[in-house]
């Protein structure tokens, strides 16, 4: 196939849309910048649309992994040139490769866990950063956390900034959206204990019991949880703050309670 360099190409200008949440809507696709993070996609079972390759922005250690990548999907992948390949990547790469994908369909009604009686389930409220929700989801994978639900989102789950600071782990990790309201309806429905991250928490957060089934809920750095997660079936934990500071980042208050919840399953 010929390859493609002008910016005015029709699936060009439609992939290049896809930075802007309104037409990742529109088209019902988004966009997968990188080798890692789309041989994740592949392997998760996302369905690719177009890849586009240039092999001028593929560095020769890159190559070898690229070209495996290729040989195994089914979408046919499309020559671009530099100014192509420059107007669609997020940002410095190395291996000259941007993919488009159809958005999975994801719903909270749908999630279940199978024979797993205890699962550990992460929510966050109100992220309004593509990075700390995709640093949040690293978390979760590392640790190995059944379902992160994402609660009145001020962010696409699907944003570039998102699936790459995820690491690709975005696609490994089951993740959905949805309003508080449901999301809360939903943790009461499977009966599982409820610990909210507050900075006024009653329990030190190594004092609560993760073993059993569990939802770990987080919220902004700015704002923290919504009064939703005030009820009384909620049980509020702190993380000692011995400095100036009163919070952690999202992420990393996130990665210290993951971490316990394996601890204490360990």
């Amino acid at each position: 196939m010929a390859k493609i360099t002008s910016l005015q190409n029709p699936r060009v200008k439609a992939a290049a849309r896809l930075r802007d949440a309104r037409h990742r809507q529109k088209q019902g696709r988004f966009l997968i910048d990188g080798l890692r993070e789309i041989d994740r996609a592949v392997r998760a079972g996302i369905e690719l649309v177009d890849v586009f390759h240039c092999p001028e922005r593929c560095a020769a250690g890159a190559a070898e992994a690229v070209d495996a990548l290729l040989g195994r999907i089914d979408a046919e992948p499309l020559a671009v040139g530099p100014a192509v390949f420059d107007k669609l990547a997020f940002g410095e790469r190395a291996e000259g490769l941007v993919a488009t994908a159809r958005t999975p369909r994801r719903r909270l009604e749908d999630s279940c866990f199978g024979a797993n009686k205890n699962p550990l389930v992460a929510v966050i409220e109100g992220i309004e950063k593509p990075g700390n929700v995709g640093a949040v989801l690293r978390s979760a994978d590392a640790v190995g956390v059944d379902l992160v639900v994402v609660a009145d989102g001020r962010t696409d789950l699907f944003n570039p900034g998102t699936i790459r600071a995820s690491l690709g782990t975005i696609f490994s990790v089951p993740v959905c959206e949805a309003t508080t309201a449901d999301v809360l309806a939903w943790l009461r429905r499977h009966r599982l204990t409820i610990l909210a991250a507050r900075v006024d928490g009653s329990m030190e957060y190594t004092e609560v019991d993760y073993r059993r089934g569990v939802a770990i809920a987080l919220g902004s750095e700015a704002t923290g949880l919504s009064d939703a997660w005030l009820a009384d079936d909620v049980r509020a934990v702190r993380l000692p703050m011995l400095g100036v500071a009163d919070s952690l980042n999202i992420s990393a208050a996130a990665a210290v309670l993951f971490y316990e919840a394996l601890r204490q399953r360990s």
